[in-house]
């Protein structure tokens, strides 16, 4: 691995996990100096983050983590909840039995941290139970495109596991996923999940109002 994936690999962790939030400047003097190496392997990584959508790179200014507006986060979620649904769809019709069955594992570990403050273990446990499924799916072309899309959006629905009753929830909803896709039934696989993933209502209004406001170039 070269200098300026390894430089990569760290940025996208810290900005997947939340570590770097929406909006933070991404200096590139101040990261040669943290990763102790020249601005060329800093540039690189930082153009690969912007092709990934997870970093803005502006003319004469730093390159910062990239922010979303509330409408343009409202129709990824829109577009993510088809997609997530797809792939249950095409989960409940081609996951084998071991798939279904570390499903169910994943789902244990959700519950047993879900009243916690283990929010990081929640979160890292949600995100292997959606992997679980993108392969169940067996398109790899639409695991690709949905993994991309989440994320971009995966800071946001961190904020949102931080409450304690959209981490019950997702319990009682992942539930019904599995059910339908125990059961085979593409159309009820396909609804669960688009319901679990596209937030509405009050619920939507909680979750704009968790995350900062994109910053002005």
């Amino acid at each position: 691995m070269t200098r300026a994936e390894q430089i990569l690999s760290t940025l996208e962790n810290e900005i997947l996990s939340g570590r770097l939030a929406p909006g933070a400047r991404l200096e590139e003097i101040e990261l040669a100096e943290r990763f102790n190496c020249s601005r060329t392997p800093i540039r690189e990584a930082l153009r690969q983050l912007a092709s990934e959508a997870l970093v803005t790179m502006r003319p004469r200014q730093p390159a910062m983590v990239a922010a979303l507006s509330a409408r343009k986060l409202l129709e990824m979620f829109q577009v993510m909840a088809e997609l997530e649904g797809l792939c249950a769809r095409l989960a409940a019709r081609r996951a084998t039995a071991e798939q279904l069955q570390r499903l169910r594992a994943t789902q244990v570990e959700l519950q047993a941290c879900a009243n916690t403050d283990r929010i990081d273990d929640f979160y890292e446990a949600n995100r292997r139970f959606h992997e679980v499924i993108y392969e169940a799916s067996q398109n790899e072309f639409l695991a690709e495109q949905t993994r991309s899309l989440r994320n971009r959006v995966s800071t946001y629905r961190k904020l949102v596991t931080q409450k304690l009753r959209r981490r019950l929830d997702t319990i009682d909803e992942h539930e019904q996923v599995i059910a339908a896709i125990a059961a085979g039934d593409s159309d009820a696989a396909a609804r669960a999940m688009t319901t679990h993933v596209n937030l509405l209502g009050e619920q939507m209004l909680d979750f704009i109002a968790l995350f900062p406001e994109p910053a002005q170039p």
